[in-house]
């Protein structure tokens, strides 16, 4: 399925070395036609860190939309019931949001948007960024490919040598993980080098 005149929650988390790569994703699928409706975590809209302060960040996703910034949890609750989105892209998703995720935990904005959006039956698309996908939250990760309606932006190790727990999903394959999950589909494989 194409991505163009589809409406794509976007949820940032605090993998802040990933955000620069991911807007440029993000980019992509608005000039591809896609809706962006931007949803930040806390940590993304209080954290300056060495990639950036945190307030530039929710401006530069912020301008690839005409609809609102998602801030509070109180604004993410009303997607699910409104049915305001097509598919839900979490990216990045840290190590931190995904074993919420796995486990139902609601207490951020990207959280809340994940859960009503799920009630509606349809995508949640992964893109994984986590320091330890294959120590503690590789069970999360076997779970969570298991779960109705999720899916992922395939992955690999970043740095095997350095990190040899860290994964992170290629943001090429952003926009196939997007179309595929739309039809029901885990694009694979999954696990990819990078």
């Amino acid at each position: 399925m194409n991505i163009s005149g589809c409406n794509v929650g976007v949820a940032v988390t605090g993998s802040f070395c990933t955000l620069a790569k991911i807007h440029k994703a993000i980019q992509e699928l608005v000039e591809r036609g896609a809706r962006i409706t931007p949803i930040f975590s806390d940590s993304v809209q209080s954290i300056d860190s060495r990639f950036g302060k945190a307030e530039d960040w929710m401006k530069a996703f912020s301008e690839l939309s005409d609809n609102p910034a998602v801030r509070t949890i109180q604004e993410a609750e009303p997607l699910g019931p409104k049915n305001l989105l097509d598919i839900l892209l979490i990216a990045p998703c840290t190590g931190n949001t995904l074993a919420k995720l796995t486990n139902g935990v609601t207490d951020t904005p990207v959280l809340m948007a994940a859960k009503g959006h799920l009630r509606n039956n349809k995508p949640v698309v992964i893109f994984l960024s986590s320091n330890d996908s294959l120590g503690s939250n590789l069970k999360n990760i076997g779970l969570l490919m298991n779960t109705k309606h999720i899916f992922f932006v395939p992955f690999g190790q970043d740095s095997p040598a350095g990190k040899p727990n860290s994964m992170v999903s290629h943001t090429e394959q952003i926009i196939p993980a997007l179309e595929a999950a739309l039809e029901g589909k885990q694009v694979q494989p999954v696990i990819q080098t990078c």
